[in-house]
């Protein structure tokens, strides 16, 4: 039974806990048997994986191979290994001062792989199977006060991880490298202490539901009558992250439950609450103090932003009104096996421009953490900078145990909770699993009630009305990489691109994405990878052949990808009834199965011409042109010379304002010469979607031409465009017969 105080019970103090970061340069080595180095030979950055360690670990050139060819590969199976599984040993030695004496000490390992084991001055302090998730230990009986520490940790390698562990395999990884890959630190407090905490907001009630799990410190009931329980005063106050104005603030007192962790919940009001949009991204702080004895206890303070984040039939929406997502994916455990990658990951400046900067340059408003969660401080910037996530467990492959799971998967949402562009949980990849969708699932909504959950492949026919939303992975390209029979059927039936409205009720699986009565988010399509130095893919090496040949130029390929993503673009956001589409991949291995929107040396985060073409069909509002393309199409007649040709446009606008424009065709021959133009008005309601069509007359010269469709909205600077290939009655035309549209 809890009691609630409205208004201030005690005074707010300084202090409560007392952190010591532990980033920064560790001791490091590795032994092949359990046990720990004679001698460190190496330092290591924390937060970084091993590969980081120098001098370099004695396997590195096994982990991080630069291909001389691509072979043509469908997956990879990690217990292939082609290296020796190795322990891997970091020590630090800290001061804890003795002032400390009589607080309770934990050391805190945000995230760490595989299977990490902790000792302090030689006592072994804990150990954990979590690879994705916070990892806490008590130390206290293990400290030395007013004196040096030796802190020992050390982790596994990913063919160890036990059955349990909820870590699924990603057969597009070959190697899995170990290591501390967040942040660490030691945190002392009273005998009770903010163990997890949720601040989860309803903007449409003004209102702020705050749980927290408090951990008492006190010993369990040893004899017969002695205490079980203790009382705690808990005070919670939001402020304005910017400002420091307290909003609103609130006491509550209970019992806690001696060394456990007792659960407290509460909600408080906030007048006159400020949106956390992607435009306007407004930040709160939520404190927690714990009061025991009169004394304080613990302060603990997390970040956290008013929005709601839900669903009307088929449409996310955001603080109520409908929310199309616009974006791509992060797989940032596939590009740990970059050989380019080495402490990018953990570089602010680096990570802000790859996941703020460069996507609101084109439009973007939206990312997947797909195949594996990222540090803590990729949240963070996009909290603070407006970008909502679909955040996505390593969970492909089936592997863990039901209790496990749940338990790893809890420990989840509370950790990553708070942050406001966490908009998706993402449980599973590409798969099923009945306990995740259909046990799990409906628990951690009840933990968490203001996010949507995906459970992969998971839909109406396998959940029920749990089920809020599916994944369709629409790829559209031939998967000629797989087997003879599949090269078959689809060369059979080619995709048409650049067709808008008709390729949606090209097969059954796409009829049914229509049906369906939840949100539907593609977030994944374009399989047409390239690696950063032009070459194709290992799943798409067969697919450049086919449309290009075998002598194509890393440009050819470069200008045929951009163009194939562009009207693929431009097909999934003409259906309206697509809640959001994310092209797949913004980052990855850049020697793997698939490949990202990059050129060089991914320090400097160069685009290649694919990426500059998004801020045109990814713009909020846009016109697209409804013909199919003519110059990379194989099952396609040529245009017959001097007919007319009805030209179907189609406007979309994602935004709450009607648009107003008019869009001007030109149609441009082999050396850009501009051959036919026309203009006409255009007005695409809020949210809404626009079709009308124009007639051009071709002309009588026989080629390979370019119609561009440029639609100039009322008060923009710059217009948006929209292109189609086009052959005008040359049998014989090759795919380098057409003028290449260069953007500005």
């Amino acid at each position: 039974m809890l009691c609630f105080f409205w208004g201030t019970l005690f005074a707010w103090a300084n202090g409560g806990r007392t952190t010591i970061s532990l980033n920064g340069e560790w001791d490091f080595d590795q032994t092949e048997k359990a046990f720990p180095p004679q001698q460190f030979t190496r330092k290591i950055p924390v937060p970084g994986l091993v590969h980081l360690a120098t001098p370099r670990i004695s396997q590195y050139e096994k982990f991080f191979k630069k291909p001389e060819k691509v072979e043509a590969v469908a997956q990879s199976n990690f217990l292939d290994q082609d290296y020796t599984p190795m322990y891997n040993w970091y020590r630090r030695h800290v001061h804890i001062d003795q002032s400390l004496k009589g607080q309770h000490l934990f050391l805190t390992i945000k995230k760490s792989q595989f299977v990490t084991t902790a000792y302090v001055n030689g006592l072994r302090v804990g150990s954990s199977m979590e690879c994705y998730t916070p990892i806490d230990f008590d130390i206290t009986h293990a400290v030395k006060f007013g004196a040096e520490n030796e802190i020992l940790i050390v982790t596994g390698d990913r063919a160890w991880l036990p059955s349990e562990a909820a870590g699924g395999t990603d057969k597009e990884k070959v190697h899995y490298i170990p290591g501390i890959w967040d942040e660490v630190s030691i945190s002392a407090t009273g005998k009770m202490r903010v163990d997890r905490i949720l601040f989860l907001p309803s903007f449409a009630k003004k209102q702020v539901t705050v749980k927290t799990l408090v951990r008492s410190m006190y010993p369990p009931q040893m004899l017969y009558g002695s205490k079980t329980q203790d009382a705690c005063k808990i005070g919670i106050r939001i402020k304005e992250k910017s400002s420091g104005k307290v909003v609103s603030e609130t006491t509550l007192e209970g019992k806690v439950l001696r060394d456990n962790k007792t659960y407290f919940e509460t909600t408080i009001p906030l007048e006159h609450p400020q949106a956390w949009t992607p435009d306007s991204p407004f930040l709160y702080e939520g404190e927690i103090s714990i009061y025991h004895q009169n004394q304080l206890s613990d302060l603990y303070s997390v970040r956290f932003g008013m929005r709601d984040f839900s669903r009307e039939g088929k449409l996310y929406t955001l603080n109520g009104e409908p929310f199309y997502l616009r974006g791509s994916n992060i797989t940032l455990h596939r590009f740990f096996e970059d050989p380019d990658s080495q402490a990018l990951a953990w570089d602010r400046e680096w990570v802000k421009k790859l996941m703020v900067d460069l996507p609101k340059s084109v439009g973007w408003n939206a990312m997947r953490i797909c195949v594996g969660i990222v540090p803590d401080f990729w949240y963070d910037l996009c909290d603070e900078y407006g970008i909502v996530l679909q955040n996505e467990w390593l969970y492909w492959q089936h592997h863990g145990w039901d209790n496990q799971i749940r338990k790893e998967y809890m420990n989840w949402v509370w950790s990553d909770g708070n942050h406001p562009s966490i908009v998706i949980w993402d449980a599973i990849n590409e798969n099923w699993n009945n306990y995740i969708g259909n046990s799990l699932i409906p628990e951690l909504k009840q933990l968490d009630p203001t996010r949507i959950w995906d459970a992969g492949y998971m839909t109406r026919d396998h959940m029920g009305a749990s089920d809020e939303m599916d994944e369709p992975h629409l790829y559209r390209t031939p998967s000629l990489t797989y087997s003879k029979e599949l090269k078959q059927y689809v060369l059979k039936r080619p995709f048409t691109l650049g067709e808008l409205q008709k390729n949606w009720s090209s097969s059954p699986y796409i009829l049914g994405i229509l049906k369906a009565n939840v949100p539907q988010l593609v977030n994944e399509y374009a399989w047409i990878w390239l690696w950063r130095d032009g070459r194709p893919s290992k799943l798409t090496v067969d697919i450049y052949n086919y449309y290009l040949g075998e002598n194509a130029t890393p440009e050819q390929r470069r200008e045929f990808q951009a163009y194939w993503v562009q009207l693929e673009t431009e097909w999934l956001r003409s259906e309206r009834f697509i809640g959001g589409i994310l092209a797949f991949c913004h980052l990855t291995n850049n020697y793997g199965f698939t490949g990202d929107w990059f050129m060089g040396n991914i320090c400097t985060l160069t685009p290649a011409p694919v990426f500059r073409w998004f801020r045109h069909c990814f713009a909020p509002v846009a016109v697209f042109i409804d013909l199919p393309d003519r110059r990379y199409a194989k099952h396609l007649e040529p245009l017959t010379p001097g007919s007319d040709l009805i030209v179907p446009l189609i406007g979309v606008n994602d935004l709450n304002k009607k648009s107003l424009g008019r869009v001007k065709l030109k149609l441009l021959d082999q050396q850009g010469n501009c051959v036919v133009q026309q203009e006409s008005f255009v007005e695409i309601q809020p949210f809404g979607k626009q079709l009308q069509t124009c007639t051009l007359k071709l002309p009588q010269e026989k080629g390979g031409y370019l119609l561009i469709a440029e639609y100039h909205e009322d008060g923009k600077p710059e217009p948006v465009l929209s292109r189609r290939y086009l052959n005008i009655g040359n049998v014989a035309s090759s795919f380098t017969d057409y003028f290449d549209y260069q953007l500005k």
